[in-house]
Parts: structure tokens; C-alpha cells; sequence
């Protein structure tokens, strides 16, 4: 609609001197000499102008405030979004392992409890910077980490071990300049919530965590994230409780990643790989996604 009024304003002037000189040289040329037709020319550009023009420019004034209020409306929802996310991402899974040491902390005594304070107050102290990065997040730019970034995986596996017990098995020949920072950040988080989901509901005793780099110069690779548990019931992203797995499979797709969840010899496997999976030669069939 707004390209088809933009070219009529184009074209309206164009065929009215057009249509005119036309009429004008063919059938008028004994009744008005040619002065007076060079006078009345822009004068009847100018009443087409008042006349059809003015209604179409209003028209097109219209469109663009609506489009103007749709993409107001679009960032709010995205900002929203990315807001719930971003607590999602760190407050709530902070709150989930928190809860976890709390259990622990009434079901087993064998663990001295100076230890299990001293776990306590850290989770508590990361909630907390959680939400100054949240609140600073919403006024300024984010800006990337100190900590190196293997760095910071490693002690995610570690605190991870340490809050649930599972065994984390690390693979990892990633070379990390095949990514660039936002890609750390989004695979980072990618693994925190692989990891929680894992836990939650797959009842499993060991994950297996794997990077690698694609085969061939470019700046491929694919992170692999497997577990022994109880497999697929049903696919969450359909119920209010798989906001976890939407989560990873919105932050892929905005990547231009590639995801997938499948079965594959007694172990759930979750892939995440650059291009696609088709790189690595992997024949699998995708299968639905575990509660």
C-alpha cells in the first residue's frame, strides 16, 4: 500500500502534463494559443496537486504514524522479552539451585553445615548481582566480561557438580576464535540452561558436554550436550513449564544457529552447531523434546 501511493505521487504529475500537452497540441490549438496553455499547465498541475495529491499524502502520513506505533509496540514486546529472559537466565535459575542446597541442607547431615552456609550465602550474593545486571541492563549497554570465557564454563560445570551431584564430562576443542563475544555469551547461557533442564527433569546420573570445530577454514563448530536420563515424554514448548527450552531454542534461531533434541543410544543428546549439523556429517532424526 505504501509503495503503490508512493509511485502515484510520481506518476499523477508526470500523466497530467502528459495527458494535457496531448489534449492540448491535438484539439485545442485553435482555441488557446500557446502562451496561455504554457500558464495553464502548472496551474492544472497545481489543482491536481490541491486536489488528489493532498488526500494521498494524507493517507500516506497515516500509514507511517501506524507503522511508527507498530514498531514502538514491537520493541516494548521485545524489550519485555528480553527482560524475562534475562531473569530467567540468572535469578530464577539462581533461586532453582538455591532451593536445591536448601534440601540438602534438611535431608542430609553428613555434609558440615559451615559448608553448606558458606554455598548458601554465594548463591544468595549471585541472585543479588543478578539483579544489578538485570536493573543496569535496562540503562546501558551490556559490556562483555573480564573473565575469560572457558574460565567462566568451567566454573559453571564446577558450581554445577557441586549443587546436584551429576557428573559432567568435558570434551572441549572449541577454539574460541571461531566466536565472537555476543556468541560466548549466547552459548554460555546456552549450557547454563542445557545443564538446569537437565537436572530437572531428566533423573540422570552423568552429561556429557562436547565443543568442536567444524571441519574446514571457516568459523563452523557444534556443542553437543548428552545425558543417561529418562529420556522424552512429551514437547514443553507447548506447556508453560518448558520456558527453559524456548528460551534456547529462540536464542539459537536469533543466532542463525542450528538446534536440535534427539535420542540416540540410551542418551538424550541436545546439539547446537554453526552452521548446521550438516557440517559434521550427522544423519540423526530429530525427536520430540523431553517434559
Amino acid at each position: 500500500m505504501y509503495k503503490h501511493l508512493k509511485s502515484l505521487i510520481l506518476i499523477i504529475p508526470t500523466l497530467t502534463i502528459g495527458i494535457w500537452e496531448y489534449t492540448r497540441h491535438a484539439f485545442l490549438l485553435p482555441y488557446i494559443s500557446m502562451d496561455l496553455g504554457n500558464w495553464l499547465a502548472p496551474l492544472l498541475v497545481y489543482l491536481v496537486t490541491m486536489t488528489l495529491l493532498r488526500k494521498l499524502f494524507a493517507l500516506m502520513e497515516q500509514l507511517q504514524e501506524q507503522l511508527q506505533q507498530e514498531q514502538a509496540a514491537k520493541a516494548a514486546l521485545e524489550e519485555r522479552e528480553r527482560v524475562a529472559s534475562e531473569l530467567h537466565d540468572g535469578i530464577a535459575q539462581s533461586l532453582f539451585l538455591l532451593s536445591v542446597r536448601v534440601d540438602r541442607m534438611e535431608q542430609s547431615h553428613a555434609v558440615p553445615m559451615g559448608e553448606l552456609y558458606q554455598s548458601l550465602r554465594k548463591t544468595v550474593h549471585e541472585v543479588n548481582d543478578y539483579v544489578r545486571q538485570a536493573i543496569d541492563g535496562l540503562r546501558y549497554p551490556a559490556v562483555p566480561q573480564a573473565q575469560p570465557w572457558m574460565e567462566s564454563v568451567q566454573h559453571l560445570i564446577a558450581d554445577f557438580r557441586e549443587d546436584t551431584g551429576i557428573a559432567v564430562h568435558l570434551e572441549w576443542e572449541l577454539s574460541e576464535e571461531r566466536m565472537t563475544v555476543k556468541e560466548k555469551v549466547e552459548l554460555y547461557a546456552t549450557l547454563r540452561e542445557a545443564l538446569i533442564n537437565v537436572f530437572k527433569h531428566a533423573a540422570a546420573a552423568n552429561v556429557w558436554i562436547q565443543g568442536k570445530d567444524a571441519p574446514g577454514p571457516d568459523d563452523g563448530w557444534r556443542c553437543t550436550i548428552a545425558d543417561d536420563g529418562q529420556g522424552f515424554v512429551s514437547d514443553p514448548l507447548s506447556k508453560k513449564n518448558g520456558y527453559g527450552l524456548k528460551i534456547i531454542q529462540d536464542r539459537t534461531a536469533k543466532m542463525g544457529w542450528s538446534f536440535a533434541l534427539r535420542r540416540e543410544n540410551g542418551r538424550t543428546v541436545l546439539t547446537v552447531s554453526k552452521p548446521d549439523d550438516a557440517a559434521f556429517g550427522h544423519k540423526g532424526q530429530e525427536s520430540q523434546i523431553r517434559v
